[in-house]
């Protein structure tokens, strides 16, 4: 287990555009695990490990936002550059915070759907409204970007910038320690909803 004590002090870099710029969205899903996703808003830094993601493989993918080339002003962000925050609301309540990734044209990206705190955990308690970490903590897409402080508003971001950004660790995942599976709540994507494009950082996050 990784020592989270070293995590809350060590500076870490942020990663960079090239990252997010390559084109395999699945494999960069696999390497978020365990990466680290800050926040920084009115001045209150919180962090996470990132223990759970989903990739959505853009225009040939039947559930993406942009499967087919579809376009509107929500979508729109996913079609800009890899390294952008592309943040929507769902059910009009929601907001899920997602990695654009792949060069500008190509939508693809990658859902946050697990985090487990490092920093700021007593900002991310009053955000979420509890008054002590559980183990479902930061589990799932909406209770990451409530628990960091991330609004629909927020999309279109770099996450290259001051606000939001990701660490790198150094943190690898093994083989053994990443599940993978179907995503979830994407029935309506006929064959494509059974594509293994969920993983889990079983290491910190019970699948």
């Amino acid at each position: 287990m990784v020592n989270l004590l070293f995590l809350q002090k060590k500076a870490l870099s942020k990663l960079s555009a090239g990252f997010y710029m390559r084109e395999d969205v699945v494999l960069i899903a696999r390497e978020l695990l365990g990466k680290v996703l800050c926040t920084r808003f009115d001045g209150v830094l919180c962090r996470g490990i990132i223990t759970e993601t989903e990739a959505y493989a853009g225009i040939r993918d039947k559930a993406s936002h942009a499967y087919n080339g579809r376009r509107s002003d929500r979508t729109e962000i996913m079609y800009w550059k890899g390294g952008t925050a592309y943040v929507y609301l769902c059910y009009g309540v929601h907001s899920l915070f997602n990695v654009v990734t792949n060069k500008a044209d190509v939508p693809d990206a990658v859902l946050i759907r697990g985090i487990s705190p490092i920093n700021g955990i007593e900002t991310m308690l009053k955000r979420s409204g509890k008054q002590s970490l559980d183990k479902n903590f930061g589990v799932g897409p909406g209770k990451v970007a409530k628990v960091l402080g991330i609004h629909y508003s927020h999309t279109g971001l770099d996450l290259c910038g001051r606000s939001i950004w990701i660490e790198d660790t150094g943190i690898s995942a093994a083989k053994d320690e990443i599940f993978s599976g179907p995503r979830i709540g994407v029935d309506y994507a006929g064959d494509d909803a059974l594509l293994p494009y969920r993983f889990i950082f079983t290491k910190y996050q019970k699948k």
